[in-house]
């Protein structure tokens, strides 16, 4: 029996690695796409997630449009140097033929966990505002969630959009702290795992052969998104394919090894963003993590299956 998945997302490339690899994984029915600001606008995300849906005949997936701001700042103004100036590796999408539903993504949220309480996966893939926000509306859909699927955080390894901290924390760490602190069941798989995992050129090749309106949108996007790995890392081959991997864990979860930690998320200076976990031995009477829900970590990957299983469905995508 297929688990339903809301993914939250502001794509991006690797957004939509992850989604089409979903839309090809039988383990999984995608029920929705949430966007949110983040790589780009929530406008040109949202654009995108309806072009998207539109290039893999899957208007039948609802799109709702989620927060163009952070809960407590504005919008840090995304990164077209890494995923292009549309956000599709310049593809320069125009415009689309499908709209938004009616509600915000808050909302949407909340109706899709209610509707099937105890059975939706919430996989946000960008910064948590929505989730944040959703949470704030209704505290009591933590109870009736499955499971939250977070690609986001670096427990033990530095950060990539500054020194400490991982891109979808930094850009709102208030709401990755609600999100952190809920007492539902929260994996995260952040750059402890997600760094480790490189599509090559070959995998790369293998995916543009593909003969679908879909793998030539994933082809043209990656090209920019792969110019940007190499270029920044000498002797690199290939990309970073982070919100696939973290997604991953719908399909095949044995890739990955895990802990048991609560999280804090650092708020102020130089570590704002980072994501915190608690150590395993007794701390001294002021406690930070106090009262937190334990989180699943993510700390190691299998990178070469994880390669493999990636390729592997999006190659087979619409067969």
């Amino acid at each position: 029996m297929p688990r339903p998945v809301l993914i939250d997302t502001d794509p991006g490339v690797d957004d939509v690695l992850a989604i089409a690899m979903l839309l090809a994984s039988p383990e999984v029915e995608v029920i929705g796409l949430t966007t949110v600001h983040g790589n780009m606008s929530v406008d040109v995300c949202t654009r995108n997630a309806l072009y998207f849906l539109e290039v893999a005949s899957r208007t039948d997936i609802p799109v709702a449009r989620g927060a163009g701001d952070p809960i407590a700042m504005p919008f840090r103004g995304g990164a077209a140097f890494v995923h292009g100036p549309d956000g599709l590796g310049d593809r320069m999408v125009d415009g689309v033929s499908t709209t938004p539903v009616g509600e915000d993504a808050a909302d949407f949220i909340i109706r899709s966990v209610r509707a099937r309480p105890g059975e939706v996966v919430l996989a946000p893939i960008g910064p948590l505002t929505n989730l944040a926000v959703a949470l704030e509306r209704d505290p009591g859909i933590a109870e009736l969630t499955a499971e939250v699927v977070v690609m986001g955080g670096n427990a033990y390894c530095d950060g990539n959009a500054s020194p400490a901290a991982e891109a979808n924390i930094l850009n709102d760490p208030e709401a990755a702290e609600i999100v952190f602190g809920a007492d539902w069941p929260v994996v995260m798989l952040g750059l402890d795992v997600t760094d480790e995992v490189s599509l090559t050129g070959a995998h790369l090749d293998r995916i543009a052969a593909g003969t679908t309106p879909m793998h030539a949108l994933l082809r043209e996007a990656s090209a920019f998104y792969q110019r940007f790995h190499e270029e920044a890392i000498p002797g690199y081959d290939g990309l970073c394919p982070h919100d696939a991997t973290a997604l991953a864990w719908l399909i095949d979860p044995s890739l990955f090894e895990v802990i048991e930690r609560p999280i804090r998320v650092g708020m102020e200076g130089l570590g704002r963003g980072k994501t915190w976990p608690a150590e395993p031995y007794r701390m001294p009477e002021y406690e930070p993590w106090r009262g937190r829900p334990e989180v699943t970590i993510a700390t190691q990957v299998d990178a070469s299956a994880m390669a493999d299983l990636i390729t592997t469905r999006l190659v087979a995508f619409g067969s």
